[in-house]
């Protein structure tokens, strides 16, 4: 099976799926780098070129069976329609010259005879050029995909999360028919299996139909947050929509405004002709909001998944992965600090270890003790908790207000905040051997809930330079004066 768009939303969860199924695959990628992280590099074949190109095609075609089609140019610069028809028309006719049995495209759901927006009319255009070759060609036509690094999903993500009343053009009354990219993905491994007579578009959508403001205030929900008004306001055109979105979220213009030209148009499914092809999951098309709670479920689980450490990819589709693009999933803001000391590793982890308590945090006592007082007044559990046992951790452990939850005795700890704050919040230390010293490691996460999360961020911002260097200062300080002699440590 080829690939392209490995390094996409959708082809970077497929890949793996169709090897743990058994398939031999090979991806088709313009920049191999863009998969050093991915767990199957190793797994899959890897031909470096450009579908624009008829000998990369040509060359990533040979002794392929099935080719799914998993690319769009909506994000590139210049035409973007003028190029998805070309590298389209590429990949159909090497498709046809090299004898594959099966082409399998995702496209875009639309309404039939109406004006479509330029993305819409690009994706129907590309799937009418793929079923036009001669190939038994599959289309799934596909509406709002939901999951942790959907662009479309991530506006809907960003936009509930940072604004707590949304002034919006008239599209948030559209409906829309999303659909878990769980279920996307069973759609797309099932087609290469389709009876070889099938050759046409199918609608795919999951069970509910809702207007987009509906969407966003669904995902308020799933995500703790106030439900938000909307209101629909006719005087904002798809460009200035384009442009506002771009400014209230991290999601590039050149992405938001073909979307929204998109949004002004009812998505729903027109047919269920895909269910005498291919049966729905044995357990059903997920709901939107249970597709939501995936998406979701990492962050509530407390997993950080901005750790040094190279985390394990997720086997949840509607997981981050390492391909999708930074401004992908859950808003987190980041304190890095990191300190060179001659004092050895396991001088500078006792330091660590002893933080809080008696002990402090070794910088500005004065705000470390506000902040304390503060939460207690707010009904936290404030600074005076204290620890356990002055010189040793377990997970679990409370320290003062915070909670170990993670720990690698000699090396790394990870501490949760329990403080009131308006988000989720950890503190990872670590002490790392480097020559004769030690180098440390400090950061601070956060994961914001909603605006004032978010501004409570940026209020506190201007401390960080004080409290978290000062503290890196202090630990690495700290750790050279309380070298232990040798000669003790043997008594």
């Amino acid at each position: 099976m080829l690939v392209t768009g490995a390094t996409g939303y959708i082809g970077g969860r497929l890949v793996p799926r169709l090897l743990a199924a058994g398939h031999d695959v090979r991806v088709l990628v313009r920049r191999p780098e863009r998969l050093r992280d991915v767990p199957w590099r190793r797994d899959v074949d890897v031909v470096a070129g450009d579908l624009d190109d008829r000998a990369s095609v040509d060359a990533a075609m040979e002794g392929i069976e099935v080719v799914y089609y998993l690319v769009h140019s909506m994000g590139g610069r210049g035409d973007f329609e003028s190029t998805e028809l070309s590298i389209a028309s590429n990949v159909a006719d090497s498709a046809r010259g090299h004898g594959v049995a099966r082409i399998v495209y995702l496209g875009g759901l639309h309404p039939d005879g109406e004006r479509l927006s330029r993305h819409l009319r690009s994706r129907a255009q590309v799937g009418e050029i793929l079923l036009a070759s001669g190939v038994p060609t599959i289309v799934l036509q596909a509406g709002v995909i939901i999951g942790s690094g959907s662009t479309s999903f991530e506006m809907i993500r960003h936009l509930t999360e940072v604004l707590p009343y949304m002034p919006a053009p008239r599209w948030v009354r559209s409906f829309i028919q999303p659909i878990a990219v769980r279920d996307v993905l069973h759609y797309l491994i099932q087609s290469a299996e389709a009876p070889h007579d099938v050759s046409r578009a199918f609608d795919i959508g999951g069970p509910d139909i809702f207007r987009y403001g509906q969407l966003m205030n669904g995902y308020a929900v799933e995500a703790g947050l106030p439900q938000r008004p909307i209101a629909a306001l006719p005087v904002l055109t798809p460009w200035l929509a384009g442009q506002w979105v771009n400014l209230v979220t991290p999601i590039p213009r050149r992405l938001a405004v073909p979307i929204i030209e998109s949004l002004q148009f009812d998505c729903v499914m027109r047919e269920h002709d895909i269910d005498q092809v291919i049966p729905p999951p044995p357990e059903g098309l997920l709901p939107y909001r249970d597709a939501v709670r995936l998406a979701l479920e990492r962050e509530r689980a407390g997993e950080v998944e901005t750790s040094w450490r190279n985390a394990e990819v997720a086997g949840a589709p509607s997981d981050p992965l390492p391909s999708d693009p930074e401004w992908a999933g859950h808003t987190v803001y980041v304190d890095e600090r990191a300190r060179r000391t001659s004092a050895p590793a396991p001088d500078l982890w006792r330091v660590i270890e002893g933080v809080g308590g008696e002990n402090g945090w070794y910088s500005f006592p004065l705000a470390w003790a506000l902040r304390g007082w503060l939460d207690k007044l707010s009904g936290g559990v404030g600074l005076r908790r204290g620890r356990r046992d002055p010189e040793t951790l377990h997970v679990g452990d409370a320290v003062d207000f915070w909670r170990v939850e993670a720990i690698e005795r000699g090396s790394f700890l990870r501490l949760r905040a329990e403080m009131r704050v308006p988000g989720r919040a950890w503190l990872e230390l670590a002490a790392v051997p480097s020559g004769g010293g030690a180098d440390y490691r400090q950061r601070a996460v956060f994961f914001p809930k909603g605006l004032s999360g978010r501004l409570y961020w940026w209020a506190i911002l201007p401390f960080h330079g004080v409290i978290f260097a000062g503290m890196a200062n202090r630990i690495t300080a700290e750790a050279g004066a309380t070298r232990v002699d040798p000669r003790d440590s043997e008594e």
